[in-house]
């Protein structure tokens, strides 16, 4: 699969949320505000796991379809996956 542009930058972003609550907790910053900027990143992480599994998902049923394999497995697996990061 090709990770896109968007995705890579989607990842930036939560890596820089990540540097962002570090920051706040050398600073002491209270942990209500701490924890608001954790489930932001929870939130945004599961979102790219969702994105992923779904573009990853389109290619493989394009695929299967364009050779005529059945498609059935690959719906399973990707709920699988979205299940399992839950």
């Amino acid at each position: 699969m090709e990770y896109g542009k968007d995705l890579k930058n989607r990842l930036k972003r939560i890596e820089g949320q990540v540097r962002g609550v570090m920051g706040m907790m050398e600073e002491g910053v209270d942990c209500t505000a701490v924890v608001t900027q954790l489930s932001a990143i929870e939130s945004a992480i599961s979102r790219a796991m969702g994105l992923i599994v779904s573009r990853n998902l389109e290619q493989c049923v394009r695929a299967n379809i364009e050779q005529g394999e059945p498609t059935d497995s690959l719906v399973k697996e990707a709920v699988s996956l979205l299940v399992k990061s839950r």
